[in-house]
């Protein structure tokens, strides 16, 4: 497939002016053309784990093995999920009659690409988050244009290799280097059709207010304060252990990761005992590895430190760094926390949470949904039964049983929250949908009828036909009914058989 398209040096406008001749003649595409592209992708990716793993360790911070388990692993899973379920989300499906007086009409759903795919990705997880959104754009038939974390331009890199290893047409995939805060406002000016944006709560409402006089479609993730719920009957050793790793991986810069943890009165004691001691156990350069940028350990000090000064303490500390690397933050557990402290009323982006005791499951629920923010949250229990149950009612997209933060890695489930977290979703099929605009095409199978009962003019054969749809449709007595039934269908049978379909 060849086509015109800009000078990789061009300014933005003229790309996507170019993309859009080339996302023409790539959405004509068959599906399976367009996935043989992608499959080079995902081929090159598996030949170069430990390179990809690295650039994101050089910039982000995180240890190898969490790049590995967090990044490059779930990539991986997510290209040869998409790759295979793809072509069922691309296909066009019927939709179910859902009245027998609309017998002629067969409607179905078909998708299509949006044009022009804007993302602008983060620096917690700079490869693996932008990674699935732009295999779903591609494969649904979009041009798509990255702007990568400004602290992250390496990860960047990385990602583009991936994406050149499918010898794409030129044009289609674009990495765009802007900073931070004019990239929102340069796709929305210049004509993005949809933008998916992970980051700040903040940074997302002021792409809203940009999108609005446009209407532009957006799909944000946003920020969390995730909530775990430890029942009476919990298995302590199991959650504590799971919790750690859910509040503390990727130096707590998670934004489905564990904030505030909530455990029954009954097995609070032994609980606090549990993990305090698994946080003291955590080995800086090991198990813990520096946060991303100074500025963000800034912050999470001064919300740690208003947390202390209003009366919280710190149950335990993972022991402090001796690396050199001024971006260390020790993993802290915090507890006598109150309801107006930051720990509980924002989302602190860092290795802090708190422990917070519970009477019953009903307090623990209404803790849990007292926050603004509801991107995942978590249940512990012994009890299957007892977990869901509880599920429902937990506010938040995602809700895990005995596990917490490991969802983002399920290519085949949405991920997105509501409130402050965001809208929309992304991975699964309704991530997929977000990439493709919905038409639904309506068919007549009578095509001998030269029009339809409805139309004018309107006749005392029209209305009285209509009043027996009405009565009809209304469910009243079987005899009533019945007699609206046989009235209905004389209309009809008396209007078609008018081959000029003017009825009597």
């Amino acid at each position: 497939m060849t086509v015109p398209s800009a000078a990789p040096d061009a300014p933005l406008a003229e790309k996507i002016a170019a993309a859009r001749v080339v996302q023409c003649a790539w959405a004509a595409l068959p599906f399976s053309d367009r996935a043989g592209y992608l499959q080079k992708s995902f081929r090159y990716l598996a030949a170069h784990i430990d390179e990809t793993a690295a650039a994101i360790c050089r910039e982000n911070g995180k240890l190898p093995l969490d790049a590995l388990i967090a990044e490059v692993i779930p990539a991986l899973m997510g290209i040869d999920y998409y790759l295979r379920a793809g072509k069922r989300f691309c296909k066009s499906r019927p939709v179910s009659g859902g009245n027998p007086l609309m017998f002629n009409k067969k409607s179905r759903l078909v998708y299509q690409p949006w044009g022009i795919i804007g993302i602008i990705s983060p620096w917690n997880y700079p490869f693996a988050i932008p990674f699935s959104e732009v295999v779903m754009a591609l494969l649904a038939g979009n041009a798509v244009f990255l702007k990568i974390a400004s602290v992250t331009p390496g990860v960047g890199r990385a990602l583009e290799a991936v994406f050149a290893a499918a010898e794409l047409p030129r044009g289609l995939f674009n990495l765009i280097e802007l900073p931070g805060a004019q990239a929102g406002p340069a796709f929305i000016s210049l004509g993005v059709d949809k933008l998916f944006f992970t980051g700040s709560t903040a940074t997302g409402q002021e792409l809203m207010a940009l999108a609005a006089p446009r209407l532009v479609p957006l799909v944000l993730e946003l920020g969390g304060a995730d909530a775990a719920i430890v029942c009476a009957d919990a298995d302590i050793e199991r959650a504590a252990r799971g919790i750690l790793w859910a509040a503390f991986s990727n130096a707590g810069q998670s934004c489905g990761g564990v904030q505030r943890i909530l455990v029954n009165r009954k097995i609070y004691a032994p609980f606090l005992e549990t993990i305090t001691a698994l946080v003291k156990s955590l080995r800086p350069g090991h198990d813990l590895g520096p946060m991303t940028t100074l500025r963000q350990k800034e912050t999470v000090e001064r919300q740690a430190a208003a947390c202390l000064a209003s009366g919280a303490e710190i149950a335990a500390q993972s022991p402090r760094a001796e690396l050199g690397d001024p971006r260390f933050f020790p993993a802290t557990l915090l507890v006598n926390v109150t309801p107006e402290m930051p720990i509980m009323t924002e989302e602190v982006f860092g290795p802090v949470a708190a422990v917070i005791p519970v009477d019953n499951d009903s307090d623990a629920l209404r803790a849990a949904n007292a926050s603004p923010y509801s991107l995942t949250g978590s249940i512990w229990s012994r009890s299957l039964d007892r977990a869901r149950r509880l599920a429902p009612a937990l506010n938040a997209g995602s809700v895990m049983i005995n596990d917490h933060l490991m969802s983002h890695g399920l290519a085949e489930t949405p991920w997105g929250g509501f409130g402050r977290s965001g809208l929309g979703k992304t991975h699964g099929e309704a991530g997929f949908r977000e990439m493709q605009k919905l038409k639904v095409v309506i068919d007549d199978t009578l095509p001998g009828a030269r029009g339809n009962p409805w139309w004018y003019p309107y006749t005392e054969h029209v209305e009285r036909g209509m009043r027996a749809i009405a009565e009809l449709s209304r469910g009243a007595g079987f005899p009533r009914r019945l007699t609206a039934f046989f009235a209905a269908a004389r209309f009809f049978l008396r209007y078609w058989e008018k081959r000029d379909g003017r009825g009597t």
